[in-house]
């Protein structure tokens, strides 16, 4: 999507929610890319917060169902005050959780796509993106370590993810706690990973979740530009192409985290795929289908 390009958005973070059929770390020791609060009793869901996030995030989700489930909440090693390690996050993260792709149950993801180097920087493969994320793995690097900080507490890189001026205050202070190496390999790894073809072999049913009013915001404040609703839908119609067991929902008002601005809606739909996921991907949801 080219106006994104030009305008020069900020990637969004992930966000993924999982629910297991069973769980299982992939070895006996304790996993190092990640803290884990377990509460509640029930199938397990594991809840995965994004870039420079806490586990926090899932604070309202947790509350809501760990009478039903038993909630495994994460925080990445490195964010939102987490000590940070050594090895390269992300593989270490996919190494010590996701070792077992036959447990997966049911999928949630939130405000994402397979592949954010083509919706945030306007790249069509990852060689396109390769050049781009070096210019801004620079520039990020390029920064004093009191530049990184006045960054991190100006908010400027969130301030269009959250509507309240307390959940912006939220996600300052975690980006401002957050390992600086840590988020700059992060945000390159998940730059350079293309996983439209991938998604191809995943046999659970997904719920996918998107936003449009955040981006469509800081664009037109920025570059004076005004993206309508069909162009968002169709760059997440295109990415989710290959993906065969998916329902699709279009958030209207909420920004990036759903869960802080719109609770209401964000639960209406995790409520009714939860009670059904079979039933829910009968229907993808693009273009009323």
């Amino acid at each position: 999507m080219s106006l994104l390009r030009r305008s020069g958005i900020v990637v969004l973070t992930l966000l993924l929610v999982a629910v297991f059929s069973a769980f299982a770390w992939s070895d006996e020791t304790t996993p190092r890319s990640f803290h884990v609060a377990v509460s509640g009793r029930g199938r397990p869901m594991i809840l995965i917060p994004g870039l420079a996030s806490s586990g926090d995030t899932w604070t309202s989700t947790v509350a809501r169902y760990d009478d039903r489930y038993e909630c495994h909440v994460l925080t990445l090693a490195g964010f939102a005050g987490q000590p940070s390690i050594a090895e390269p996050l992300m593989a270490t993260v996919r190494k010590e959780l996701v070792d077992h792709p036959d447990l997966f149950g049911p999928l949630v993801i939130v405000d994402s796509v397979p592949f954010l180097g083509g919706s945030a920087l306007g790249a069509n493969s990852i060689d396109e993106a390769k050049p781009r994320i070096a210019a801004m793995r620079a520039g990020m690097s390029g920064l004093t370590d009191e530049q990184w900080a006045a960054s991190a507490k100006s908010g400027a890189s969130v301030k269009y993810m959250v509507t309240a001026p307390s959940d912006l205050a939220t996600l300052i202070k975690w980006s401002a706690s957050s390992d600086r190496r840590t988020v700059t390999d992060a945000l390159a790894d998940v730059y350079g990973l293309d996983l439209r073809e991938d998604v191809a072999r995943i046999t659970a049913p997904v719920l996918a979740l998107g936003t449009w009013r955040g981006i469509h915001d800081q664009v037109q404040a920025s570059a004076e530009i005004d993206i309508s609703r069909e162009a968002f839908m169709h760059v997440f119609s295109a990415q989710f192409v290959k993906l065969p067991r998916l329902h699709f929902v279009l958030a209207e008002t909420s920004r990036h985290f759903i869960m802080f601005d719109d609770p209401s809606w964000f639960f209406g739909e995790l409520d009714s795929f939860l009670k059904d996921p079979d039933a829910a991907v009968r229907a993808r949801g693009f273009d009323g289908k």
